[in-house]
């Protein structure tokens, strides 16, 4: 039951994008003792229909940039093999300690750095974004590939 609840709560924060991989690696790690590098692997497996999912009504609701991830797609997956690879060769327990690290400066960024001006925060400024015609069509009027 417990793994349920933190399957669900996970699920939930991770098709927002706020970091549900990393309370999953935590919980995995700290709460069943479970290997980091195992950890890791169940993650991945665990959101590939989470994301799908996410993926599907984030597009619906015309939340994805597609110029963007256009960019950004080669160097992801250079990184993904990368870095996969990459945490073959380093050992469980400083694996561990690389990964409490990365949580550590994102999350003092995240509280010490501005929100960025003119961003939708709230829903009626995201219904105002996505209700662009441009938008609705997929066609794209700046050099970002959103509509203005």
């Amino acid at each position: 039951m417990t793994e349920a609840l933190v399957g669900f709560f996970t699920g939930i924060l991770a098709s927002m994008g706020l970091g549900g991989g990393f309370i999953l690696i935590v919980w995995l790690t700290m709460f069943t003792e479970t290997e980091q590098k195992t950890a890791q692997g169940v993650n991945v497996l665990f959101f590939l229909p989470i994301a799908l999912i996410a993926l599907i009504m984030h597009l619906k609701n015309g939340l994805v940039n597609k110029a963007l991830v256009k960019r950004c797609a080669l160097g992801g997956i250079i990184g993904a093999i990368i870095g996969t690879l990459g945490s073959q060769l380093v050992a469980g327990g400083l694996l561990r300690k690389l990964f409490a690290l990365f949580l550590l400066a994102f999350g003092l960024r995240e509280m010490f750095t501005k929100a960025k001006s003119g961003a939708p925060t709230d829903r009626a400024d995201k219904a105002e974004i996505n209700t662009a015609p441009n938008e609705i069509a997929g066609k794209s009027d700046n050099k970002n590939g959103t509509a203005e």
